[in-house]
């Protein structure tokens, strides 16, 4: 028999966030956000229920190469840009648009023979400090890349450092408008934050939004307002089972350093996920779980393969609290529902990382 352990990618779920974000886009095109694999939950588990979106964004070539293969005809976009010229021969096989936000990938397109087979969006710094031109550069870059006879099309683009929290996006946002203002070309600025927070304002959001923690049901503003303020729903569950129990005296320690010192006799379960899963290492004791349906926590240090939960709550709510007993670690299952951004904090992290860290050797299935 297998190890108990599963996730579940819901492609109902995936497929409700998607029209969230139509909502609030008040009729701005959606690039559905698919890096890093799709935040973990796979390229090809999530395409069918994302397919609706106006393009798809990401950042690696082959994972555009694996869009095209599926069947995706409509625009994708390289939000890193190029990493270097000869990348520019694959997208224009693919028909990719891509991001410019530095000079040398500027003299690549200048290179470049083939008549305006390039879309690409000038991104411009706001604050973030990370890709982009200056304020102070920018409108010299778009105009070189004007008069480059292999680009069709140059659209404007940042990235909020800070749409998170209430008007953290203000300042930037007025810095993007002056320094476009009077170039043509569309404008993409708002990431899940900014959609959310600035939801149904036409005039703010621009000719394109950029979803993507928010297509996979964790809120960009957490802890709050939190995922179920914003109407999201999980995407990924991780599940396994209860696979010993330990009856444990008052004053014995649990896990690796005795972290967890039972204040009284305590029936003590060991669920078969731990840090080589992708289960957080740093969650401490006290980290929500739900066992047998019941929410209860886990006790002491998390281990490679094992995390140890208090079952207690569990039999005071009448469950089995036994080997075999299911066990949520986040997501959901019929009448629980464990929000991945309350295990995140709880480990001093973000329900991003969670989702990116699922290991390997779980197995996954499409729900």
């Amino acid at each position: 028999m297998p190890r108990p352990i599963q996730a579940y990618i819901h492609t109902d779920a995936l497929a409700h966030n998607l029209q969230r974000a139509r909502r609030a886009a008040a009729g701005a095109k959606v690039w559905a956000v698919v890096k890093a694999n799709a935040y973990g939950h796979g390229l090809a588990r999530v395409f069918s229920a994302l397919r609706s979106a106006d393009g798809f964004a990401l950042l690696d070539l082959a994972e555009a190469e694996t869009l095209r293969a599926l069947g995706w005809g409509g625009p994708i976009l390289l939000l890193e840009g190029t990493f270097g010229a000869d990348d520019l021969a694959r997208c224009e096989r693919l028909n990719l648009w891509h991001t410019v936000h530095d000079a040398a990938q500027i003299n690549w397109l200048a290179a470049r023979s083939k008549p305006r087979a390039h879309r690409v969006f000038a991104k411009l710094n706001t604050g973030m400090n990370r890709l982009g031109f200056s304020p102070e550069q920018y409108r010299a870059a778009w105009q070189r890349l004007s008069q480059l006879p292999a680009v069709a099309d140059i659209g404007h683009m940042t990235h909020f450092a800070s749409a998170d929290v209430d008007g953290g996006d203000d300042d930037a946002r007025e810095l993007f408008l002056r320094t476009v203002d009077g170039l043509p070309g569309e404008h993409s600025t708002c990431n899940s934050a900014a959609l959310l927070r600035h939801g149904g304002d036409a005039a703010r959001l621009g000719d394109w939004v950029r979803p993507g923690i928010m297509l996979y049901g964790s809120s960009p503003t957490a802890p709050q307002p939190d995922s179920r303020d914003w109407e999201l729903r999980p995407t990924m569950s991780l599940c396994t089972r209860i696979i010993g129990v330990q009856q444990v005296a008052a004053g014995t320690t649990v896990g690796y350093g005795g972290t967890f010192r039972a204040p009284q006799p305590m029936r003590v379960g060991v669920a078969a996920i731990g840090y080589a899963d992708g289960y957080p290492r740093h969650a401490p004791s006290g980290t929500p779980i739900v066992v047998d349906g019941v929410r209860t926590r886990t006790l002491g240090r998390v281990s490679m393969d094992m995390v140890m939960v208090d079952l207690d709550p569990v039999r005071a709510a009448g469950r089995a609290a036994d080997v075999g007993s299911p066990v949520l670690c986040w997501g959901r299952e019929p009448g629980a529902e464990m929000p991945i951004d309350e295990v995140a904090a709880a480990a001093g992290t973000l329900g991003y990382e969670l989702m990116c860290a699922l290991a390997p050797r779980v197995p996954v299935h499409v729900a």
